[in-house]
């Protein structure tokens, strides 16, 4: 095997959808959540090499343990999948990050990225009897763990976040520790530890930018009415074209007042911090504690 020393960085990011939820979702104006990931850590770690892998797809070639030990991190993207309706599409992702907690990688899983390594480490997910969240996660809040840990430097005790997800952590794995909660969901952010390698997982999306959340409440549809989100099309309409505008303009101090948004979401080094946190306390510590860097 050649040298890797003083390699470039080598990421993994995991997509949770399939191909058809992939394929729908761009329909809506987005993008696969993988190809948003994989951009992000390269900006974020320039001359990163970034591999994408489908374990929803089927027939998809899938790296082993060893393969996985090769990478220097392996982030785990959102998902329109419920982790208790089992199936292969999602019994092939469990079995990857159980790999994947072998492999002494470090892990970074937002919202079902989360919630697979919840189920992979020996935790549970429910549907959240609160019903969705979406839009924005109001007052996440740290926990006395989460108010120190490298997670969080340089993050506010109290923030917003992007946020989409039905479902919820119910249990928290053995020897987990929490570090963010909020009103809507307990488990807003997790460490997992499994023998060398230590998980970070998040219930919200610190990747998505405001148009990657446009693209979402457009692709949900008629939920967002029967959920009380929205009166009518026009009430919906008026919030994505406010996250539109955001997106050109993330400054607007009128739709920042409106929807009750601070820099934790307007500003993005702000927004991605967890992201850039795990890639300099995790991956490249791990990386060079592998003699890669």
């Amino acid at each position: 095997m050649p040298s890797t020393h003083n390699s470039p960085p080598r990421l993994l990011v995991v997509e949770g959808n399939t191909a058809a939820a992939r394929a729908r979702h761009t329909n809506f104006g987005g993008e696969a959540p993988s190809e948003g990931y994989s951009r992000l850590l390269r900006e974020l770690l320039p001359g990163a090499t970034v591999d994408i892998c489908y374990p929803a797809d089927v027939g998809a070639n899938l790296p082993d343990g060893v393969g996985l030990e090769t990478y220097d991190g392996i982030a785990i993207t959102g998902s329109s999948l419920n982790i208790y309706n089992g199936g292969p599409e999602i019994g092939r992702q469990i079995e990857l990050i159980r790999a994947g907690f072998a492999s002494g990688t470090p892990l970074f899983g937002s919202c079902w990225g989360l919630q697979v390594l919840t189920v992979a480490a020996g935790g549970t997910v429910r549907k959240n009897p609160r019903g969705r969240e979406l839009g924005f996660g109001r007052r996440i809040r740290l926990t006395p763990a989460g108010s120190t840990h490298a997670l969080y430097t340089g993050k506010p005790t109290v923030f917003e976040a992007m946020t989409v997800h039905l479902d919820e952590v119910e249990t928290v794995p053995a020897g987990a520790e929490l570090l963010a909660t909020n009103g809507h969901s307990g488990v807003q952010a997790l460490e997992i530890r499994r023998g060398h390698t230590v998980a970070w997982g998040v219930q919200y999306h610190p990747e998505y930018p405001f148009r990657e959340m446009a693209a979402i409440v457009r692709r949900i549809g008629d939920a967002v009415f029967e959920e009380g989100f929205f009166a009518d099309i026009t009430e919906r309409d008026g919030f994505v074209a406010d996250l539109e505008a955001l997106e050109a303009n993330p400054a607007d101090q009128r739709l920042s007042w409106r929807h009750g948004i601070g820099d934790s979401i307007r500003i993005k080094a702000e927004r991605v911090r967890e992201i850039s946190n795990w890639l300099q306390r995790q991956v490249l510590p791990t990386r060079s504690a592998r003699g890669r860097g």
